[in-house]
């Protein structure tokens, strides 16, 4: 019994001070503090209600009783505290075409998404691509999962970490530059 006190003290006051920092908001504590351990290769989700639970380890599954839009800028927010990670977001193809006619309320939730992404540049997948990368990734790699209370189908937002200090340009000409390293090394 002291043994696992020992160890639900220390959580608990976590928890607590967590859901303090951040207004109450538990789903805000939860997504500092994941956001502060993903890394490059990591994905954030921020799901519609009907987003499929997952059961695999390495993968954190957080309730936020906000709009799809809400979360997203709060997740946005987070990531530009951080200086190791930058966002590379991914909106579903889908979206883009349902119209209000068959999806009430998808013109607000795309306006709303636009305005959360603040000129951020995008790309967008067909969900089951999207899905696809997600569950390749979390073979090797963590996801946060944050599911919202938004009822439109194909609004969810995926988000793949990238370095925050390094992009594909730098990367590019580093390659280039072993490349033409290696070809002045005469092998041994």
């Amino acid at each position: 019994m002291f043994f696992l006190r020992m160890l639900l003290l220390p959580l608990m006051a976590f928890l607590a001070q967590g859901c303090a920092s951040v207004g109450g908001a538990p789903w805000k504590a939860m997504v500092q503090q994941h956001t502060s351990e993903l890394g490059f290769r990591n994905w954030i989700v921020i799901a519609e209600a009907s987003f499929p639970a997952y059961s695999r380890a390495g993968v954190h599954q957080v309730s936020a009783d906000v709009e799809v839009s809400e979360a997203l800028s709060y997740v946005l927010e987070t990531i530009d505290q951080t200086q190791h990670v930058r966002p590379h977001v991914f909106l579903t193809r889908e979206m883009r075409s349902m119209s209000n006619d068959v999806a009430p309320g998808i013109d607000e939730m795309r306006a709303k998404t636009q305005q959360s992404l603040a000129g951020l540049e995008f790309a967008s997948l067909d969900q089951e691509s999207l899905m696809s990368l997600l569950a390749d990734a979390n073979r090797s790699f963590d996801v946060l999962l944050i599911r919202t209370n938004t009822a439109l189908p194909y609004s969810s937002v995926f988000i793949e970490l990238q370095p925050g200090y390094w992009d594909a340009e730098s990367e590019q000409q580093l390659r280039d530059r072993i490349q033409r390293e290696r070809k002045k090394i005469p092998p041994p």
